[in-house]
Parts: structure tokens; sequence; C-alpha cells
């Protein structure tokens, strides 16, 4: 039975989340509070350290504090709502409350990946351009890459949640997943979702492959004038400079990869959520722990905040 047009937004979703594993509801719960804890603090952290230290108002942690934005803001959308899944028997959302969530997740998703291409560039233009470096990542053009990702990103959204908006569920509706994830609301609509099944592979086809490719061209150039450089000093800063932004799109790239590279089958689908929480709950907690821990500069600026606290108590 179809759900009529004016009753649309009436239709009720259950997220199963990790329901199947009642004895582990509450150790779930814990390690996931511990982990967004982690990423809370990291990324307001970041955020804070990059706005007081004048060192650090450069191209790359411009881009860095976007990052870390986004990664707190994905990471909230999903969070709370699976935290308080884990410990109650209502796992309902509302048909209202699946798309917000959708879209806001998808727009900082999005963002996150052209951001990741934009600090490749970026670490291309300081190593193979190094003395047009200030002239071309100039405060505008910086800017210009930063609203660049944000709008791609909403944008996106913006196209994929009113293409679903479009479609009819039934009163109520079980999700095989602990947030409202896309291909799973498609699975559920009665209607005929040819569209946005094409959709969601354009956009996301564009999206990965573009900005894919835009990474994996920075780093040839800047493998390659590693390579020519003479001196052994030169080559190791060289790569330490680019060693935190590679390990931190190696992760995410590498678990986007797993997670629709898995056959569709019922064990793939219990992988599936293992990697789906690695990227939005265990990413967001990751980046600025792999940022603060390879960069001298920002672990002087703790150390020194973390001085001037101690002192003023």
């Amino acid at each position: 039975m179809l759900v009529p047009e004016k009753n649309k937004s009436g239709a009720m979703f259950t997220l199963s989340g990790f329901s199947d594993y009642p004895k582990l509801q509450v150790p779930l719960f814990l390690t996931f509070m511990g982990i967004y804890s982690i990423t809370v603090v990291g990324n307001i952290g970041m955020l804070v350290i990059i706005k007081i230290n004048p060192k650090l108002h450069t191209p790359m942690y411009f881009f860095l504090s976007h990052l870390s934005f986004v990664d707190f803001c994905y990471s909230s959308i999903i969070a709370p709502k699976m935290l308080a899944n884990l410990m109650t028997r209502d796992r309902s959302i509302s048909f209202s409350g699946c798309i917000t969530q959708y879209f806001f997740f998808c727009s900082f998703v999005v963002t996150e990946v052209f951001l990741l291409a934009a600090m490749a560039y970026d670490r291309f233009v300081a190593i193979c351009n190094p003395l047009l470096y200030t002239v071309t990542m100039s405060q505008k053009r910086c800017a210009l890459l930063v609203v660049g990702s944000y709008s791609w990103g909403v944008g996106c959204s913006l196209i994929l949640t009113c293409s679903t908006l479009q479609l009819s569920f039934h009163n109520f509706n079980i999700i095989d997943h602990f947030f409202c994830e896309i291909s799973s609301l498609l699975s559920l609509s009665c209607s005929d979702t040819y569209i946005n099944q094409l959709l969601l592979f354009l956009i996301s086809v564009f999206t990965a492959m573009g900005t894919l490719l835009i990474i994996l061209l920075s780093y040839l150039f800047i493998v390659v004038t590693i390579l020519k450089m003479h001196s052994a000093s030169g080559r190791r800063k060289a790569f330490s400079t680019c060693a935190s932004h590679l390990t931190a799109i190696s992760i995410f790239y590498g678990t986007i990869l797993f997670l629709y590279c898995v056959p569709n089958s019922k064990n793939s689908r219990h992988t599936g959520k293992v990697a789906s929480v690695f990227y939005t709950m265990v990413i967001p907690m990751l980046n600025p722990l792999i940022y603060s821990l390879r960069n001298k500069d920002v672990k002087d600026t703790v150390c020194m905040f973390m001085k001037n606290k101690l002192l003023s108590h």
C-alpha cells in the first residue's frame, strides 16, 4: 500500500542499528561515546589552536580548520541519534527527521572530499612551485576553494534529497543501518527509484573520481619533484609536509572503497555497518590526532596553551 502524497511526511522509519547484538549495547554505547567525545574535543581543539597561533594562519591550516569543522559537524549529525538508539527500545525516526539527517550528512561528507582535494593542490603548489606559493595560494583563492567545496556539497545533497522527497514509502519502514543512509532509504521506497539511483551513481562517481584524480595528479608531481631534489634533508622535509595529508586521505578513501566494494550479502551488511562506523565516527576522531601528532607547530601551540593554563591557576 502506497503512502498518499499528503501523508508522505507521516511515514516512520526504525533504525535497526546494532539491535542484533543486545548484549553489546552497553559496551558499544561506552565505546562510541568515548570516540565521539575525543572527536568533539580534538576538532574543536584544532580550531582553537589554529585561531590563537598566528604562525598557523597559512593556507594549509586554513583548509585544516575547515576540515576539522566538517568532521565535527558530520560526526555530530550521526553520533547523538546512534548513541540514543543504543540505550532505548524506541529507535524510530520520522520521515522529515530522516531526510534532514541525510541532507546535512551528505553535504558535509561531500564537502570533506573536496577539502581533501584542495589540500592536495595546496601541497602541490607548496612543493612544486614554492616561489609562487604565496601568490598562487592567495587568501582569495583559498576562500574560493573552500566556498566551492561547501557549495558543491550542499548542491549535491539538495539534488539527492529533493529526488528522494518525490518517492513514496510505507507507513512503517525498517532501515537496516544506524543512520538514514541513502541506499537503504531507496531500497524501502514503493516508487520507481531508477532516476534516484542514476543521480546517486553519477554524483558519487563524479565526486569520487574527480577529487581522486586531483589528489593523484598532485602527488604524482610532488613525488617527481621530491625525487629530483639533491638534498636528502630537503626530500625528508618535503615528504614530512605531506605525510599527515597522505595518511588522512589513505584512511578516508580506503574506507569508502572497502565499503562500496563489499559484495551484497547478509554478512557484508554487518561489515558495511562496521565500515560506516569507521568513516562516520572514527575518521573524524583520527584526523585531528594525525595532524597534531605529526606537526611540530601544532604540538608547540598545545604545549604553550597548556602551560599558560597551568600558570594561570
